[in-house]
């Protein structure tokens, strides 16, 4: 739906000879000086893209890719950390402020975090901590498995996965940033912490942020202040150094001692191994059914990010799972074996029940989401189609209407003023203000110059190529046990599921990949024959596909709305992804290498739950047959769950939206053990408490929940050098 245009500012008349569209070219909506007139954009000052700023989202997003991969394998869980990257970005370059040949702005504080998410998705996006364990651990020989790709397969797989998902993104953007205006509320959140770093607005400090006011392009940074001061502010920006000095300098603090408190529990973890499963509710429900309380300052900080309403839902989804059902299967004979056991154990049992709640959830979301629009706008095209038919019977239904408003008489100050900001070349130029305030470009539009933007060719030839890429690194790794047809429907299947993961990221600030990877799989089990000697493992690599896909496109659509609040360069971020996103495959590759060489896998300490997850629901759509009484429970979870999810659907926007339980939270909570979701609902209480009772700014709970995610992922390194070395625990 396109968005209101605003009938109170007037459009100017473009030049005879230059086609225009009301759609493309919209008035500006930021506010004015209060002088009366139409008010004049200038682009944020800063370079959009530098070698530095690539070089520091290299550095941030190395350590968040090892958190992320020792976490991703424990839980399955990762995090893009869009504003802890944003965070360490500001940080690195504010410690070095004084040996900058240039200022570090917030542009290019945007290419920080493009680059750094681009690395960071890559463990979950590549499939290394669920899809590539299922293969190489869980895969049995009647499956063609287990299947163990050397190093350079590895590389392959990851860069053929990495890049299709980012380019299929860049058309998208004008659709739901531009028209569709649609909130994606981390990337506004990010885009006002990173304004905030650089004084260019406020925080808020409860309640959702309202991102009804940020719809044009650099909006955000035009908060407040201009990013082009004048000498008289630099003077009173002076005064009020300090003070901004006190916080940066607590922040820091809070940051190394949240980071230092973490890395010295995670290496303690190393030498006592009872630290991870504390048995605080008694030995008997620790060894019997497995309720213990893994106090990691990591999940900690996790569930802080998460929030209370998807932590909550998390330990609802734990205690239906392992309070109740896991109980009832064990003492009914249902699940004979022991608790642990993936197999014929309660764990493995209620892993069915959580994925029937997975694709319940995953397909009323994406179908409501797919149907919607259809609803809303369909009679209403209809009526439009019927009026032009009427008018110009069947040619009229192709033919254009002049579209957008022209100059009234009694406006002339406001239309020469328009024609002022452009010049006689048309929209698409820049032009400058002098009078002594510098060389400040006016860009008077919605969105950025075309010359900042993604080119039409570059995203034609970069999506086939990069489509060619997925098919023939898929060929090259796993040769003719995947047929090529499969691949290629794979991939066009997951651009399409990809725009529905973003329209989901955009609204409810979810992008549900997991069940976008379900959906994939269903399908796939209705096209490859259960009778070919593969169809487990394609129906393995369809789901990774589909994965990989809608992961990089919501990611990249989150960062483009930050840059596009904060007036950054589409071009820039895209680049920086692609670089992010190539090292990541690269160095996740190794990494995960690294982590399954020394450690076993599945073991105690790298479950790889999301594994067993990709597995059975593989096995379950090709026919393979559930456990005893399974399948009731299963089905019954599915109905209850497409029934909240159709409730949650009509109860966005509203209070009562997160008192329903979601499916993914319910389902994730269900098949981690007890102890990873029980410190994660101590993180989200934790917001709760901070940002709703106390009423207290976001940003030292950012930090905090930062530090301690970091602590532990950078710790674990030396863990890993520790096993490695075989050290001998206590």
């Amino acid at each position: 739906m396109a968005p209101d245009r605003g009938l109170t500012t007037l459009e100017p008349v473009p030049e005879p000879d230059i086609e225009v569209e009301a759609e493309e070219m919209r008035p500006p909506t930021s506010s004015g000086s209060g002088s009366g007139e139409p008010p004049i954009k200038f682009l944020p000052e800063g370079r959009h893209f530098t070698f530095r700023g690539v070089a520091a989202g290299l550095l941030v997003g190395l350590v968040i890719v090892f958190s992320n991969m020792y976490f991703g394998l424990q839980t399955g869980w990762v995090s893009m950390m869009t504003m802890p990257a944003s965070l360490l970005g500001f940080g690195i370059f504010r410690t070095l402020s004084r040996h900058l040949s240039f200022p570090f702005t917030p542009v290019e504080n945007v290419l920080v975090q493009s680059v750094a998410g681009g690395m960071a998705i890559m463990p979950l996006g590549c499939g290394f901590v669920g899809v590539l364990p299922a293969m190489e651990y869980l895969l049995k020989p009647a499956e063609q498995g287990p299947i163990y790709l050397s190093m350079g397969k590895l590389i392959i797989w990851s860069l053929g996965l990495c890049y299709f998902g980012v380019v299929f993104a860049v058309p998208l953007r004008r659709q739901v940033i531009i028209r569709e205006q649609l909130k994606f509320p981390s990337g506004f959140s990010t885009a006002v912490l990173i304004g905030v770093l650089h004084g260019k607005g406020t925080t808020q400090s409860s309640g959702a942020l309202d991102s009804s006011k940020a719809a044009t392009f650099g909006s955000l940074a035009l908060e407040n202040q201009p990013l082009f001061e004048s000498e008289d502010a630099h003077d009173e920006e002076g005064r009020v150094v300090p003070a901004k000095k006190q916080s940066w300098a607590a922040n820091i603090r809070l940051l190394l001692i949240t980071f230092g408190i973490s890395g010295i529990y995670t290496l303690s973890t190393y030498f006592f191994p009872i630290l991870r499963n504390l048995p605080i509710f008694g030995t008997v429900a620790a060894e019997t059914w497995l309720w213990t309380l893994n106090p990691s300052f990591a999940y900690v900080g996790q569930g802080i990010i998460m929030g209370p309403a998807t932590t909550i839902h998390m330990l609802l989804g734990a205690v239906i799972g392992w309070g109740i059902l896991s109980p009832l299967a064990k003492n009914r004979g249902w699940a004979p074996g022991p608790i642990n056991d993936w197999e014929t154990g309660s764990k493995g049992w209620i892993v069915w029940t959580s994925l029937a709640i997975m694709l319940a959830d995953a397909v009323i979301s994406l179908g409501h989401i797919a149907l919607r629009p259809v609803v809303e706008h369909g009679p209403a095209f209809l009526i439009a189609l019927r009026q032009r038919y009427d008018r110009g019977g069947f040619k009229g239904l192709f033919q254009r209407h002049p579209t957008g408003y022209t100059t009234v008489a009694g406006d002339e100050s406001i239309a020469s003023r328009r024609r002022s900001i452009s010049n006689a070349g048309g929209y698409s130029s820049i032009s400058h203000l002098g009078d002594g305030q510098g060389d400040r470009k006016i860009w008077n539009h919605d969105d950025a110059p075309p010359e900042q933007l993604v080119g039409t060719k570059t995203v034609g030839i970069g999506l086939v190529l990069s489509v060619l890429f997925c098919v023939a690194s898929i060929h090259i790794t796993f040769g003719e046990l995947v047929p090529l047809y499969g691949t290629i429907i794979a991939v066009f299947m997951a651009m399409v599921l990809s725009i529905m993961g973003v329209r989901a990221l955009g609204e409810t600030d979810l992008n549900p990949v997991s069940g976008i990877s379900k959906i994939a799989q269903l399908f796939f089990a209705l096209i490859i024959p259960q009778t070919h000697k593969a169809s487990v493992l394609i129906n393995l690599i369809a789901g990774a596909v589909s994965e990989a896909g809608a992961l990089q496109a919501g990611d990249l659509m989150q960062d483009l709305k930050t840059g596009h609040l904060l007036g950054a360069a589409p071009k820039a971020q895209f680049w920086g992804q692609i670089i992010g996103a190539t090292v990541g495959a690269v160095v996740s590759a190794w990494i995960y290498r690294l982590y399954t060489a020394v450690y076993e896998v599945p073991g105690d300490l790298f479950q790889v739950p999301t594994a067993f997850v990709w597995i059975f629901t593989a096995r379950l759509v090709t026919g393979k047959g559930l456990p005893y009484m399974a399948r009731e429970f299963a089905a019954g979870a599915a109905v209850i769950f497409a029934v909240f999810t159709i409730l949650r659907a009509k109860a966005i926007g509203k209070k009562w939206h997160a008192y329903i339980p979601g499916g993914i939270a319910v389902a994730v909570g269900m098949y981690n053990v007890p102890s990873f979701t029980l410190a994660r609902t101590i993180g989200g209480l934790m917001n709760w408490y901070w940002r709703v009772r106390l009423g207290k700014d976001d940003t030292p709970l950012i930090v905090l929940a930062s530090g301690f995610i970091l602590g532990e992922g950078f710790l674990s390194i030396v863990n890993l050098i520790l096993q490695s070395s075989r050290v001998p625990h206590l």
